[in-house]
């Protein structure tokens, strides 16, 4: 009996995956990097990770709203101009932009791979 539950709800959390999955694709681009850096000037650049992160280095330009801040600070990313976001490999980006959509914004794209896979400008804190 015990084990029907388990594997009940591993069918469950697996099947949850695939639908946040296929959700997070139809809401957002991920773009390569040379696609994002064609954009991203013109846009909103939100790093989602969190400051201690964002201080190590982050791309130049870029805006630090922490996952963990972005319920709360959502007046400070507008609707009406492309929203590009990145983390460091691309997992808190998507629960941002599912975040945001729910929220209003339709304008969506994620750096494919995240700021461990970018090879452009970066800014460091001394």
């Amino acid at each position: 009996m015990e084990l029907w539950i388990l594997i009940g709800a591993i069918v469950v959390l697996i099947g949850l995956g695939i639908y946040r999955y296929f959700k997070a694709k139809k809401i957002m681009t991920t773009l390569t990097e040379d696609e994002f850096r064609q954009g991203y000037r013109k846009a909103q650049l939100i790093d989602v990770r969190e400051p201690k992160e964002f201080e190590g280095g982050h791309i130049l330009g870029a805006r630090n709203i922490p996952m963990s801040q972005l319920r709360n600070r959502l007046v400070e990313i507008r609707k009406d101009k492309p929203v590009y976001l990145y983390c460091q490999s691309g997992a808190r980006s998507t629960r941002a932009a599912m975040q945001l959509h729910k929220k209003g914004y339709n304008q969506l794209y994620m750096l494919q791979g995240g700021f461990k896979k970018w090879t452009g400008k970066i800014k460091t804190k001394k």
